[in-house]
């Protein structure tokens, strides 16, 4: 029986159960062997109550002491047990008449659960548990416990029956070894068949903290050849990229040489870098495919200019996509600026425009009358036909998702072939991460602030004094200067959202009866948010109450006051990209942190990254150390697969080998390469078929 045999030859895997299987990814037996536990549960010792941690999962023991049902909102039972060391609560929210009966005072009882803090000292939520019979002493596992990915109607138990018999074929039928040998002996790896056993029956002496880290050198093994086979997927990306036709941009230099000498600012010299690399790519009759690092107020949006000039110069269409409309606005009012001179009338294509507007667009963009074209993600959704679209620039790129972006290129394929591709993004991204997430793209980084910029001095106050912040606001304004204060989204919830503004709002407007405040946020009509920043851009509101929607894409040179609420509350790369909306003029500016104590241990060290440095790549780095990569790249939102065992914070360091082992299988050996990306990512590519 070959590891490729269908899942039916399996002991009770009948068809019901194969097409479950089929949702976790899992179509043949040899799919099982690489279906890895997401994590594992340490019951090889029984923890005393006296010494539970929360948060920690654990196997405790002890004696039933009482049972009761109780009311306290919704309908409880709560059982209290003892070993002598101490007392735990059980608590059940969902449980029968049978059930309750169990749990007799005097009877001894094993659980297992996570233990947290309630009133009346430790509890813990519907755990699992077994009654023990008289004299039955309570059961260790003499092994860790792996837990597999889960699907409705699929528990534990049977999957861990199911990967048992497919270790079992293993030994007559071992996956297919694809790494080169030469790379495993150097990294000093164990076999690939090892490694698999090892994951999914950790032997008794297993090290359980080294796996629970997932450390041990069967995971890394495992997560070296999934962070591959990711690594791969994209490169085929970039390798079809370079296939495909694109219109040679080689005209326009005079056109680009009067739009930055008439400029009324020198580029730096990273921005004069980068202009070269994106001039160098659209010359090609290949697709660019570049990705542009800076931190705010580096100068990305004047270097996409550049190149949407050199594209409108040579015939083409460029359009600029963004993932706000707030932010997709602010570009709108740039490029207007700049080239409403030049005789180009930047097109807005948006989902709030009404309609007679977005027909107008719309047969502009079809008819050719559109040179440049500037919107959100509305640019690629039907309906919206290109005359002949041949740049793509693409701002916070982490915000769309890499199927996003190839929606938008796909979009613009004509007779003359695909457009060139610019994506950028505010959010830096360490180098490790980026050769993992953007192996499809070329990447250029514009590493110099503008001269004359200052940092902006960042400090951390407790809520407790808001009087006092609330009056620095008010001598700076008095000052001549413009302030923010900023009020994040608590919850998932545009209203609260809304709500908290709004109080803000009220509050200051209260306590500043002198200033002119203004307020934007989410729910308001576009016309509305447009007005509210218009006025403050123009220093006719002094201090404008928002929410998070202005993080990205305002640029007010005079505001040089940042006030971020509940900053305790948010991520690193937020708080980063909120307090770059100041420190854009010439004035020192300033960045506060108004936070609720008593703050947790992350949210202190956010706090203090934040006002030890200005740096983003350094903000970045530790974004990523302390929240992972998922909001970093977008895949929180965009619905990108997971890895399945590797991490790729914690196996930062595997990546310049991987890129070595990738370079060597693409150069001598295309069927492992194509094995690798299909063993692990199926037979779809990852970002949808190319």
């Amino acid at each position: 029986m070959h590891s490729d045999s269908p899942l039916t030859v399996l002991k009770g895997v009948g068809p019901a159960l194969a097409k479950k299987l089929e949702k976790l990814g899992v179509f043949q037996v040899d799919d099982l062997l690489f279906l890895l536990p997401l994590r594992y549960e340490d019951r090889t010792q029984l923890v005393k109550i006296g010494a539970l941690e929360a948060g920690r999962r654990c196997l405790v023991t002890g004696e039933v002491l009482l049972a009761e049902t109780v009311y306290r909102g919704r309908r409880n039972l709560l059982v209290r047990i003892s070993d002598g060391s101490g007392q735990l609560t059980l608590r059940f929210f969902h449980f029968s008449r049978q059930q309750q009966a169990q749990f007799q005072p005097g009877i001894h009882i094993t659980c297992f659960g996570d233990a947290r803090r309630g009133k009346t000292g430790f509890e813990m939520i519907h755990p699992e548990y077994r009654v023990l019979r008289n004299n039955q002493d309570a059961a260790v596992s003499d092994s860790l416990t792996p837990i597999y990915p889960a699907t409705e109607g699929l528990q534990q138990g049977r999957l861990r029956s199911l990967t048992g018999q497919a270790l079992q074929q293993m030994a007559d039928a071992p996956p297919q070894e694809l790494l080169p040998s030469a790379v495993t002996r150097k990294l000093g790896m164990p076999s690939l068949g090892e490694a698999i056993r090892y994951l999914h029956r950790p032997p008794p002496d297993a090290d359980v903290q080294q796996m629970l880290a997932g450390t041990h050198p069967c995971q890394q093994r495992l997560a070296f050849e999934e962070l591959l086979a990711h690594y791969l997927s994209l490169r085929r990306l970039r390798d079809l990229a370079a296939t495909e036709d694109a219109v040679a941009l080689t005209d326009g230099n005079e056109d680009v040489g009067n739009f930055v000498g008439d400029l009324p600012f020198d580029l730096t010299a990273a921005q004069e870098r980068v202009v070269a690399d994106i001039l160098a790519d659209l010359a090609q009759p290949h697709p660019m495919m570049r990705l542009i690092q800076g931190d705010v107020g580096s100068g990305k949006t004047v270097v996409a200019a550049i190149a949407c000039i050199k594209a409108i110069a040579c015939g083409v269409q460029a359009a600029i996509m963004a993932p706000t409309e707030i932010l997709a606005e602010q570009h709108w009012r740039s490029f207007y600026h700049w080239f409403r001179p030049l005789g180009i009338e930047p097109v807005w294509l948006s989902g709030s425009q009404r309609a007679a507007s977005r027909r107008e667009s719309l047969a502009a963009i079809s008819d050719g009358q559109a040179k440049l074209i500037i919107g959100t993600h509305a640019l690629f959704q039907e309906g919206v036909d290109f005359n002949r679209l041949g740049l793509v620039v693409i701002d916070e790129q982490h915000r769309f998702g890499v199927h996003q972006r190839l929606a938008l290129r796909d979009k613009g394929v004509s007779v003359d072939g695909h457009p060139h591709q610019l994506v950028m993004t505010a959010t830096p991204i360490p180098r490790t991460l980026a050769m993992a997430a953007y192996a499809d793209l070329d990447t250029s980084v514009i590493d110099e602030l503008p001269p004359g910029r200052q940092p902006v001095a960042t400090i951390a106050v407790p809520e407790t004094r808001r009087r006092e912040v609330v009056e620095r606001v008010r001598s700076a304004c008095a000052g001549g200067q413009q302030a923010y204060w900023v009020c994040p989204l608590i919850e998932e919830s545009e209203v609260l959202d809304y709500q908290a503004a709004e109080a803000s709002y009220a509050m200051l407007t209260e306590a500043l009866p002198d200033l002119r405040t203004g307020l934007v946020h989410g729910r308001m009509r576009p016309a509305e948010k447009e007005r509210a920043m218009k006025a403050f851009k123009e220093g006719l509101i002094q201090l404008l109450v928002a929410t998070t929607v202005i993080e990205v894409g305002v640029d007010v040179p005079n505001a040089s006051l940042m006030i971020i609420e509940n900053a305790e509350r948010m991520g690193l790369s937020q708080l980063h990209q909120l307090r770059g909306r100041v420190g854009r003029g010439a004035r020192q500016s300033h960045c506060v942190l108004l936070y609720k104590a008593p703050l947790g241990h992350v949210a202190k060290q956010r706090l203090t990254v934040l006002r030890d440095t200005n740096d983003g790549f350094v903000v970045a780095q530790r974004d990523l150390e302390l929240r992972g990569p998922g909001e970093l790249l977008g895949t929180k939102q965009t619905g990108l697969p997971e890895y399945r065992i590797a991490n790729l914070v914690r196996d930062s360091e595997l990546m310049p080998q991987v890129q070595i082992a990738a370079e060597v299988l693409r150069e001598k050996s295309a069927d492992r390469t194509a094995a690798i990306v299909r063993r692990w990512l199926g037979d779809a590519d990852r970002y949808g078929k190319v």
